[in-house]
C-alpha cells in the first residue's frame, strides 16, 4: 500500500470512531431512569444522570419567577424540591393536587433541577349524561 491509502485509512479510522464516540455520548447523555421518590433519595446528590419522578404538587408550593417556577412533590410521606427552568410555559393542569411527572438532574443540594414537567389532568373525561331517553311513539 502506499502513503495515500494509509493517509485516507488513517482518515477514515478517525471519523468512524468520532462519530462512535459521539452516539455513545448522545445516547448515554439522553436517557432517564425513572425512579419513585423513594429511590431518588438513595442516589447520590450531583449525579449527572437524567431522571423522571412522578408525585402530587403540594398545594400553595407553586412558586413563580422569572423565566422559572418552583414546586413541590409529594409521594406518600416524602417530599422533593423542584425547579423548572424551561422555555415551555407549565400546562394548564398543573395546580395544587395534580399529578405531575418531572424530568431532571438531582443536584447536590438535593433539589431536582426539571427540564420538562408533565401534569395530568385530575379529572377523568366522561361523556355528559343527558338524564333518560325520551320515549318513542
Amino acid at each position: 500500500m502506499n502513503r495515500t491509502h494509509w493517509k485516507i485509512g488513517l482518515a477514515a479510522a478517525i471519523i468512524l470512531a468520532t462519530l462512535g464516540w459521539l452516539a455513545f455520548t448522545g445516547i448515554r447523555d439522553s436517557e432517564s431512569y425513572y425512579l419513585t421518590l423513594g429511590q431518588l433519595k438513595q442516589v447520590k446528590a450531583g449525579s449527572q444522570r437524567r431522571f423522571r419522578v412522578a408525585g402530587t404538587v403540594v398545594p400553595g408550593s407553586i412558586q413563580r419567577h422569572a423565566g422559572s417556577f418552583d414546586f413541590v412533590l409529594k409521594q406518600g410521606s416524602l417530599t422533593l424540591p423542584v425547579s423548572y427552568i424551561g422555555t415551555a410555559p407549565p400546562p394548564d393542569t398543573f395546580v395544587g393536587n395534580a399529578q405531575a411527572l418531572a424530568e431532571g438532574r438531582l443536584l447536590a443540594n438535593g433539589h431536582f433541577q426539571a427540564t420538562s414537567i408533565q401534569a395530568k389532568c385530575a379529572s377523568k373525561y366522561q361523556p355528559k349524561s343527558y338524564g333518560k331517553p325520551a320515549s318513542t311513539m
